[in-house]
Formats: C-alpha cells, structure tokens, sequence
C-alpha cells in the first residue's frame, strides 16, 4: 500500500505508549546504534541506493527503544506500520520514483493528529485514535516521509519544559539531568540524539525555538499560516505555528518545504517560500539589531551571563561576515496584556475537550478558569490590537531600517529536571517568564524566526540565539542561518547519547 497521502485510520501494531510506565522497573538500555544521518543525506542516500528504507527505519526504531529508558523522547511508537511503509518506500525508489522525502524517517509532536494514533497532547488518560492525519502529516506523507512516532509535549504545550505524569521526564541528550525545553521537547531530544534526521514540533511561545536552544538545533518558526494547523484552523488564537527542528539549516528548510501549504478551511494563506533554495543563497549585507532588554515581564529578567557571552560572540561573528550590528531596543510596549488573554483562552479552548479533567494538572485547570473569565471580549480586544503591536515593533525594520532582530533565545540556560515540580500556576508562570522571556512576541506578531545554536555554557548545556524578522521574511532568515551555520559548524557537534 502506498504511503502517499492515506486519510483513514489503518490498524497498527503499536499504539500505546512507547514511555515506561509510573512506578514500572525500567529495562535495561539496549545498544544504542549509530546516530541518523541528517534529512537532506537520508533523501540523497534513498535516492542513490546506498541504503534503503528499510534500514533507516529499523535504526531509527532501534535508536528510540534504546534511549527511551533514558531520554523517553516518544509518547507512541508505530513501529510495524512504519516498516511496512519503508517497505513500500523501497519498491517505489526501486521502480524509479522520486519524491523530496521518500523513505526518510520522521517524527511529529503529540499535538498533531496521525491517523491511528491518539492525540494526547501531553495529557493524562485514554483518548481514541483519531481517523484521519492532520494537514501537515498529510503533506509529510505526500512527500514520501515516513512518521516512526509521536514525540512527548508537556500538558497542552504551555511550559518549556516536556515532563508530566502523563509520561514522566523528557531528557536532554547533551546532560540527562536537565530538561530538552518545551513544548517540542520530545521532538527536539529526538532530533538533537539522532534518533530521526528531523522532526516536527509546534510553538506557540518559543515552543520550537526554546527547545532548539537548549539542544544545539536549528528551529524555524514560521510565519503564521506556512504549514497549516489544521484540523485547527487558529490554534490558541493564533499563537501556534508548526515548524521543523534539525540539526543543520538546509534539513530545517528541507521539511519547511515539504510541509508547507494552507488546507481549504485555514484562515492564513501566505504566499509561498523556498526554503531549501534560501539556504543555499547569500544573504547579503544586512543590518541587524541586537536586543539584550526583553520586553517587560515583571520578573526584571535578563540573560544570564553565560548566555550573554555566547550569543555575544555570535553577533561579532555577523560581524566579521560583513552584517552591521549595532544594538537597538524594540518598542515591544505592554504586548504582554495581548498575549496572556490570547493563550489562556487557548488552554481553555483545548482542556475543555479533555475527557477526564480532574486528570489534568492543577496548573492548566488555574489557567482553564483564567481563560474562560478572558474569553469573549476581551480576545477579541487582544487580538484587535494586533495591527497596532505590527507597526510599533515593526517600525525597527520600517522605519530604522533594520533587517534582522538578534536577541537570545532564552535567558537562561536549559533548567534541572524536576525545576518547576511542586509550583503553584503563578509561580510557573513567573519562572517560566523569568527563564524565557525573549521568545513569545513574535507569536502574536505571527512573524517568523529562527533559533540558531549560539554555544555552549562552561559546564556544556547548549543555548541559543533566535534571528527574528517581519512579515514573512522566512526566507531572509534562513539565508543569514545557513552563513551563520558555514562558519560556525554547529552540526559537528553532537551530544555524548
């Protein structure tokens, strides 16, 4: 059967969870093979018959069961599914058929429907395998991608770290003791681990970009409407936006690619980009602004500084490429007061579909109430004041002539497992904002970035730097990230798995 754009449910073999159980003796690690070559070199290697299908998806199977006591990066496997695909894969390439990413190996987020499987969205309790894919699973199929699973995403994607009783902790493969970040946190271990050449995560506050931080990854937010939300057709208010995480820029453009596109019932429609073409293309001489001040919090946040040095040493290396940075502040004003009623009704939208909500963590039911009190009128003010915040903020690249925004990342240094354990829903927020305060505007400007690795802290946790631009300026970024990415090498580091 041909892996191409299925629409209904088929029987799998394999659809419980792939985490070990709460309080259940984990296995003893099974050899760990080698990491996946990247997406762009898988496609080359199908393509050539160097390997096969077959083999890339068996490793990548073997990959995940063997850290998955450790990193616990998948929430479902479809393990025979999956290898009869690849099969399939393997009798089209033989026949001489050619597609972007036929027989690649991916996975994809527990916020996104794959036929078969339950969408758990990191919440605790039974749900039924949805029917059909999401519009972005289908596009990933119509390009030949082979989905191997589902990867773990903290409780409704709120937090930037990817733990719950739902499935425990997510790891960081580059030091165990810390979190991956979050919400795509799953996506972005699997990816950083070599466990799959690339995945899909989504971001609705950083969710793409935090992770890509704290795991030495290349992560694109998109403009909003790029690749398609659907069956969601504004997801938390216009926030979330899915996107790629890979290991280099052109496997990160590669997937943006072979995703992007609206489906009939989406509200955005940008016009389309050529990602993989932008990051094979100088950038030229750009103007860039580097922001250290994040927009205001009330937790007086700002870069630690081991972060500070690292994305610091980033901008003298723009610098040295011939870009002119010069330090600037965005006129962010309270864009706070339109963000927070913006993503509470989102949780509330979502958590009120929940089957069992005395399952959910206490932290989301505060922000259900929260929500639902901020609904109605006042998000729609919110998102009313969106035109507004666009020509503020955007007046950095109208009217001063900037062409890229650099900022960190984050503020700090990806956290301890266990950091946000025992707090109350304010106190997460407050140490969530404190943690990560530079990512969020640019979700409810619905404008694209990019996270770039910008190094390593003395103690060898990665952080990040994010290059932000207007309206769809996708391809911009991406052309500055692949220059960034030729003198920096990022990718030939990876962590001790």
């Amino acid at each position: 059967m041909s892996s191409a754009e299925p629409t209904e449910a088929e029987p799998t073999e394999q659809t419980g969870p792939a985490v070990r159980e709460p309080g259940r003796t984990p296995r003893p690690a099974a050899p760990v093979p080698s990491p996946l070559p990247g997406l762009a070199e898988s496609a080359r290697l199908l393509a050539d018959a160097t390997t096969t299908s077959t083999a890339l998806v068996a490793d990548a199977l073997a990959r995940i069961e063997a850290t998955q006591p450790t990193l616990n990066a998948f929430r479902h496997l479809r393990a025979a599914a999956a290898l009869a695909e690849a099969a399939e894969a393997d009798r089209r390439l033989a026949a001489g058929e050619r597609l972007p990413l036929l027989g690649v190996p991916v996975a994809v987020k527990d916020d996104t429907d794959v036929a078969g499987l339950p969408t758990h969205f990191g919440c605790d309790g039974e749900r039924p395998p949805v029917a059909s894919d999401s519009e972005a699973v289908r596009r990933l199929r119509a390009a030949g991608a082979v989905v191997v699973g589902k990867t773990n995403s903290c409780e409704l994607g709120q937090w930037p770290f990817t733990e719950g009783t739902a499935f425990g902790a997510t790891r960081n493969p580059w030091n165990t003791a810390h979190t991956p970040g979050g919400s795509s946190g799953g996506s972005a271990a699997a990816v950083a681990a070599g466990l799959v050449p690339a995945a899909l995560g989504s971001d609705g506050a950083g969710s793409v970009r935090i992770p890509a931080a704290w795991t030495h990854l290349v992560g694109i937010k998109p403009q909003r409407g790029r690749i398609s939300v659907h069956p969601h057709s504004d997801a938390f208010q216009g926030l979330t936006v899915n996107g790629p995480l890979a290991r280099t820029v052109a496997d990160a453009a590669l997937l943006l690619d072979a995703v992007a596109g609206a489906h009939p019932e989406d509200f955005h429609r940008p016009p389309a980009v050529r990602a993989a073409d932008a990051a094979r293309r100088d950038p030229g001489r750009l103007r860039i602004a580097l922001a250290w001040r994040p927009p205001l919090t009330l937790t007086g946040a700002g870069p630690d500084p081991e972060v500070r040095r690292a994305v610091t040493v980033l901008a003298d290396t723009l610098a040295r490429l011939g870009h002119h940075v010069e330090e600037a502040r965005p006129r962010y004003g309270l864009i706070g007061l339109a963000f927070v009623p913006r993503a509470t009704v989102g949780i509330a939208e979502f958590a009120a579909r929940h089957p069992e909500p005395a399952l959910l963590d206490p932290r989301t039911r505060a922000a259900l109430r929260t929500g639902t009190r901020l609904g109605g009128r006042v998000v729609r003010a919110a998102r009313a004041r969106e035109v507004r915040q666009h020509r503020r903020i955007g007046a950095l690249f109208d009217a001063s002539g900037f062409d890229v925004l650099l900022t960190p990342t984050t503020a700090a240094p990806p956290p301890r497992i266990g950091r946000f354990d025992d707090l109350s829903a304010w106190r997460t927020d407050v140490a969530m904002a404190a943690a990560c305060p530079y990512a969020w505007p640019w979700n409810v400007l619905g404008w694209p970035g990019v996270n770039v690795p910008a190094g390593f802290t003395r103690s060898g946790l990665p952080v990040g730097a994010q290059l932000l631009g207007p309206s769809r300026s996708e391809e911009r970024l991406i052309a500055l990230a692949a220059q960034l990415e030729d003198d920096r090498r990022w990718f030939e580091h990876r962590p001790p798995v």
